[in-house]
Parts: structure tokens; C-alpha cells; sequence
């Protein structure tokens, strides 16, 4: 692994959508950052066989991070090191094998997250719809995706996905007993995803590591995210850079930039440029 002063960690769901074209530009500074031996890590809410595709049309050979903080994933031989068996895990597995990956998992392997939101649903009255729980057809017309995609999105390996069939005003009790019991919720649209344990903070302290041992030196963690998913990574990285487009200009206006951070609009034709040039900045 080359010297790098910065490691990478991009939220990716916006840029690379589960429909349509993703962000002009993103394939070229993929290929600048390999040029440049920088590593990006990216995060998404899609699971390990949902992110394939994403994964292969842009080449990426990197590390990502996978449902909302539930695991890591390492392409094989990436590191030539074995992750630092952590104490506070109890007796979870340092790394499983997923796959074409060696996996870090942070959250609890299904089913537990599944029996879990079985029993909240039971004991709090609250219907919920697992998408496990669908035919093939009733499955694409709640995902809104073609029967392959479709059978994809609900091929999880830690948390469950589903949604409400009850009453909106049931919901916030819901959530609130569940996060009483220790899940984690996530909102994607009309759907809901439920986990054990998940954390991008854990995810990114485990690379670190990795990183730290590989480089034999620190590299700092450079956050890069649009609006919607900037929340979720930011508060674990050294350094953060804030892309936003045409919706979130107005309220960026009135949003105070954490330390350590630059905005970028996606709308600039030579964004692509001034983020590469961001990111090999040393300041």
C-alpha cells in the first residue's frame, strides 16, 4: 500500500442511485484516486449483493461499508493483515467469511435482528411488513424495482427491512420501545431498516486500524456525503468535505459547517476537480 495522507470514506447512496445514472463526473475521479493510491471506503444502505453492481460498473476495489454500519467488507488479500481481535465483541468473530469477502462484523448477524422486530411488533401491538415476508410480485410493487433487483434488496446479512401496515400514530411508540431494547432504525422512504449493534463510528475505527498497521502511520479520515446522508458519517471524521445540489443550497445557507470542513456543489461543472484537489490537500 502506497503512502497516503488521507483515507477516504464516501456516503455513495446519492451519488450512485439504485435507479438512473449516477453523478456525472464519478467515474472519472474513482480513477483519479486510484491513480493517486488513495483508498475511499464507501458507505451505503444497501446490503453486500444489493452494492454488487454498484461495485463492478465502477470499478471499485476498495473497502466499503455496508447496511447502515452493520459490517465491513474487504476484498480478498486488500490488507495482508488480520483485524485486531477487539475484547469489548465478547465472543463474536473477529471476521467471517461473506462471499467474496472477508467481513468485520459490527452488527449482530440476522436472524436476530429479525426475531427482535417479530417480538417488538408482537409486544407492542404495532404491525410491521418484512419484505422476507413477500411474494416475489408483492415484493416489486413495494420496492418499486424489477424482480431481480427486487429479490436483492431483501437478501440481507444483518439487518431486516420493512414497513408499517398500521396506523402513523403508532409509529413513534414503536421506535421508541425498540430503541428501549437496543435496535437501530433507519428510514429509507416508506421503508425501515432494523439492526443489532450496527455503528458507522465502529466501522471506520475498525478500518483505521487496519489502515494504521497497513500504512504504519495515521491517515486522516476525510468524510465526503450529500445532505441527506452527511449526519451519519461526519461526526467520526478528522476531516469532511459537504457536497451539496440544487435542493440543499437554501438550506446550507443557514447550516454551520463543522471544524475541518469545505462545501462543494455538485451543480459546479469542475467539481469533480476541486474535491480531488480537496482531498489531496494536506490543510
Amino acid at each position: 500500500m502506497r503512502q497516503t495522507s488521507n483515507v477516504l470514506y464516501i456516503a455513495v447512496d446519492t451519488l450512485i442511485p439504485l435507479r438512473g445514472h449516477s453523478f456525472h463526473g464519478l467515474d472519472q475521479f474513482t480513477a483519479a484516486l486510484d491513480h493517486e493510491a488513495i483508498p475511499a471506503v464507501w458507505l451505503t444502505s444497501r446490503s453486500r449483493l444489493q452494492f454488487d453492481d454498484a461495485r463492478r460498473k465502477h470499478g471499485h476495489t476498495q473497502p466499503f461499508i455496508a447496511e447502515d454500519g452493520c459490517a465491513v467488507y474487504l476484498p480478498e488479500g486488500y490488507f495482508h493483515l488480520r483485524p485486531t481481535p477487539d475484547a469489548s465483541r465478547n465472543k463474536k468473530a473477529a471476521t467471517v467469511r461473506l462471499g467474496r469477502f472477508t467481513c468485520i462484523p459490527i452488527a449482530e448477524a440476522l436472524p436476530a435482528a429479525a426475531d427482535a422486530l417479530q417480538t417488538l411488533s408482537h409486544d407492542t401491538g404495532v404491525p410491521v411488513v418484512t419484505l422476507r415476508s413477500l411474494s416475489p410480485r408483492e415484493l416489486m410493487q413495494n420496492v418499486g424495482l424489477p424482480q431481480r433487483e427486487a429479490e436483492l434488496a431483501r437478501q440481507r446479512d444483518f439487518d431486516d427491512i420493512f414497513f408499517f401496515a398500521g396506523a402513523s400514530d403508532e409509529v413513534q411508540r414503536f421506535l421508541a420501545e425498540g430503541r428501549r431494547r437496543k435496535l437501530q432504525f433507519r428510514q429509507h422512504g416508506v421503508l425501515w431498516s432494523a439492526a443489532i449493534g450496527s455503528s458507522v463510528q465502529h466501522c471506520i475505527r475498525e478500518l483505521a486500524k487496519l489502515y494504521d498497521r497497513a500504512l504504519r502511520y495515521h491517515a486522516h479520515t476525510l468524510g465526503i456525503a450529500t445532505p441527506d446522508l452527511a449526519a451519519e458519517l461526519f461526526p467520526f471524521c478528522e476531516r469532511t468535505i459537504f457536497l451539496s445540489d440544487r435542493k440543499a443550497e437554501e438550506v446550507h445557507q443557514d447550516r454551520a459547517d463543522p471544524p475541518h470542513s469545505r462545501h462543494l456543489s455538485l451543480q459546479e461543472p469542475d467539481v469533480w476537480e476541486r474535491l480531488l484537489s480537496a482531498v489531496i490537500s494536506k490543510n
